[in-house]
C-alpha cells in the first residue's frame, strides 16, 4: 500500500521535510482557504502540487484530495443546485488535469467527526481524542436545548449528564464546544450554540431517506464526469457511525455501503475504508467489511478504537483497540494483488495513519486535533510492520 500522510497545506505545523521522515511519500491535502461550492481552479491545484514537489530531494507528491468538500445545499437538497454539481464537475476536471486523481469525501450533515476530549490523559504524559457519551448527551440537552434531544437515553446516561452539566462552568461549556467544534478541519467555518441550532434548522425534518436520495442524486450528478476523467471518487464513514443532533447518517454500515456502490455502480464510485469510524460502532465487524467491500477501496485510513458499553470510545493505539488491523491489512493486500494480476496500473490502495495520540515532544504543541507528527509516526512505523510480516508470509505485493 502506498503510505501516505494528511498534510493540512502551508499553515501546518507539521512541515514536508518531517512528513519524509515518518517514511510516507504521498502527500493528502486539500485547498482549505477555498470556500464550499467554488471550483477549485488548476492555477490553485498547481501552485499546491509545486509546494509539495519543491524539494525533489523528498520524493513528495500529492496522491488523495481530503476533502473536495461537498456545499450543504447539495446534502439538504433544496434550491438550485445545478450550478454546485456543476462547480463540483469543474473542480475534478481540473484535479485530473493536474494528475490528482483520488478525491476522498463525506456526505455528513453540518458536521464531522466528533468528539468530546482533545486531551484525554494517558498513562505517561500523552494524550488522546475521546467521545464520552454523557457528555454529548449534556451538549445536545442541556446546551444546545434541542427537542427530543433525550429520546432513546438510558437513565443511567442521563444522570451523569445532568450531573456534568450541573457541575460545570461558562469555561467547561466552552471548552465542550470548541472541542465539538473541532472536527471541521481546515478553515472552515465554527459554529456557536446559536450558530448550531440555525444549521441544524435547515434540515428541518429530512429523513434518512430523504438524505440517501439526496446522497444518491450526488452520485448520478458527479460519477459519470469521475469515471470520463479518471478520477476515484471515495466517500468516507461518518464519525461516529450514528445519529448526532438529530442528523441522519447514512455512511454508518455495511447495508449503507452496500446502497451506496449500487447506487451508481463505477469504479470511479469508491469507499474511503476508515477503520476507526466504522469501528466505533458496536454493529459494525470492521475486518469482515473491509473483504466484503475490498474491491470498492480507494483510500484506507487505518486506526483503532476502543468503545465503551454506554456508547463511548476512545481513539487507541493503531494495533490496539477493538478492530482487528490484521485481518484489515490482510484484506487490503489480498485485493492490491487481486488488482495487480488483473493488470490494473493502479493497483495499489493509498492508506495513511490516522488520528495518532499526543506524545513525547508533541505534548500540547499546536497540531490539529488528532494529526501530532509522534503520535501518527507509531502509528504508521507499526502498520508498516504489520504490511510488512504479512507480505512475506502470505507473498502479497506491498
Amino acid at each position: 500500500m502506498e503510505q501516505t500522510w494528511r498534510w493540512f497545506g502551508p499553515e501546518d505545523n507539521v512541515r514536508l521535510p518531517q512528513i519524509r521522515q515518518t517514511g510516507a511519500t504521498g502527500i493528502v491535502t486539500a485547498l482549505h482557504h477555498i470556500p464550499y461550492g467554488v471550483e477549485w481552479s488548476v492555477e490553485e491545484i498547481e501552485k499546491r502540487k509545486a509546494l509539495i514537489s519543491a524539494d525533489a530531494s523528498l520524493g513528495l507528491r500529492w496522491s488523495v484530495v481530503e476533502s473536495l468538500p461537498i456545499h450543504e445545499s447539495i446534502k439538504i437538497g433544496k434550491g438550485d443546485l445545478a450550478p454546485l454539481f456543476d462547480t463540483y464537475r469543474a473542480s475534478l476536471r481540473n484535479l485530473a488535469k493536474c494528475g490528482v486523481r483520488t478525491v476522498c469525501y463525506n456526505f455528513m450533515p453540518v458536521l464531522d467527526w466528533t468528539r468530546t476530549q482533545l486531551a484525554y490523559a494517558l498513562p505517561g504524559g500523552g494524550t488522546a481524542l475521546r467521545f464520552n457519551y454523557h457528555e454529548y448527551v449534556a451538549f445536545d440537552c442541556f446546551m444546545l436545548e434541542r427537542p427530543g434531544a433525550e429520546e432513546g437515553v438510558s437513565d443511567e446516561v442521563m444522570a451523569k449528564a445532568r450531573a456534568w452539566y450541573k457541575a460545570s462552568t461558562e469555561e467547561s461549556r466552552n471548552i465542550l464546544l470548541a472541542n465539538i467544534m473541532a472536527g471541521l478541519p481546515g478553515a472552515y467555518d465554527r459554529y456557536d450554540v446559536p450558530g448550531l441550532r440555525k444549521m441544524l434548522a435547515l434540515y428541518g425534518e429530512i429523513s434518512r431517506e430523504e438524505l440517501r436520495e439526496n446522497f444518491a442524486r450526488f452520485l448520478r450528478e458527479v460519477i459519470p464526469t469521475a469515471e470520463e476523467v479518471g478520477v476515484a471518487m471515495c466517500v468516507h464513514p461518518d464519525d461516529p457511525p450514528r445519529s448526532l443532533f438529530g442528523l441522519p447518517r447514512i455512511v454508518s454500515s455495511a447495508e449503507d455501503l452496500d446502497f451506496i456502490v449500487k447506487a451508481v455502480p463505477s469504479p470511479a464510485n469508491g469507499i474511503t475504508f476508515c477503520t476507526g469510524s466504522l469501528g466505533a460502532g458496536a454493529h459494525n465487524k470492521v475486518a469482515e467489511m473491509a473483504r466484503q467491500f475490498a474491491p470498492h477501496v480507494k483510500f484506507a485510513h487505518l486506526r483503532n478504537v476502543t468503545k465503551d458499553p454506554d456508547g463511548s470510545f476512545m481513539e487507541a493505539d493503531h494495533l490496539g483497540g477493538d478492530n482487528d488491523m490484521v485481518g484489515v491489512v490482510v484484506a487490503l493486500l489480498e485485493e492490491q494483488k487481486r488488482r495487480r494480476d488483473a493488470g490494473n496500473d493502479n493497483w495499489r490502495i493509498p492508506m495513511r495513519p490516522d488520528h495518532g495520540h499526543e506524545l513525547l515532544d508533541d505534548v500540547g504543541k499546536p497540531t490539529h486535533p488528532g494529526y501530532p507528527i509522534i503520535g501518527r509516526l507509531k502509528g504508521l512505523a507499526e502498520l508498516r510492520g504489520v504490511m510488512q510480516a504479512v507480505s512475506q508470509l502470505k507473498g502479497l505485493p506491498l
